[in-house]
């Protein structure tokens, strides 16, 4: 199989998605014949080069993460750019990996129904969407926090480069939890009450030297 796989994160190599799309294409590569290109939205704007990828490909997977809420303007960009191949008849498989630092999967599941119009639109079979929340902090982690997670994702590219299929039971595991039970609320709120819920985005804020601007409010 010939696949095309498009990272849209903004932090390029740098960011979450590079992890996860590692283990994928790992599993991936495990049948032989199958191949793949890897392109890096982030890199550059040639919308030429990546729809000739695009339309070159037997299956697309376009992997992003979700910044409150909405998916990064590169990747709608991408997106909107595929318009004039609506309706061709050898489009190839498209299919999504949408990750955030939202621990709940109901975050992404509105995002999840665009990707499905846009497969209707342009006339794609629709492969699916994998969701996972709480990965913002997997660089840190310790690997047996991460040890279940990125299993998933190399089984899910093995299953895939064997069958031309996401498997369906792994992805709706991965949405867990979808939304957090009540009984967590005390935790949150304890969580956030003494700060330890600011520890980490504060710890980037510093290394990035903007902790002091982190109040600005340059659009009011």
């Amino acid at each position: 199989m010939k696949l095309s796989i498009f990272n849209g994160s903004p932090r390029y190599k740098a960011g979450n998605t590079k992890i996860l799309l590692e283990k994928f294409i790992a599993g991936f590569m495990e049948t032989p014949g199958n191949c793949f290109e890897l392109s890096y939205l982030a890199a550059n704007s040639d919308a030429a080069e990546y729809k000739k990828l695009f339309r070159g490909s037997e299956a697309v997977i376009i992997a992003f993460p979700l910044y409150a809420d909405s998916m990064p303007s590169k990747v709608k960009m991408f997106m909107e750019s595929l318009k004039e191949f609506k309706g061709k008849k050898d489009n190839p498989q498209l299919g999504f990996i949408v990750q955030s630092g939202f621990p709940e999967g109901v975050h992404s599941s509105y995002v999840e129904k665009y990707l499905k119009k846009l497969c209707v639109t342009l006339g794609c079979f629709y492969l699916g969407t994998i969701i996972k929340g709480g990965v913002e902090g997997i660089q840190i982690m310790p690997s047996y926090m991460t040890k279940k997670l990125f299993s998933d994702f190399t089984a899910l590219g093995r299953i895939f480069g064997r069958t031309e299929y996401l498997d369906k039971p792994i992805i709706s595991r991965m949405k867990l939890p979808f939304r957090y039970s009540p009984l967590m609320y005390p935790l949150i709120w304890l969580m956030k009450t003494t700060g330890l819920n600011d520890w980490y985005w504060n710890s980037w804020l510093k290394r990035n030297k903007v902790f002091e601007k982190r109040f600005d409010q340059p659009y009011k």
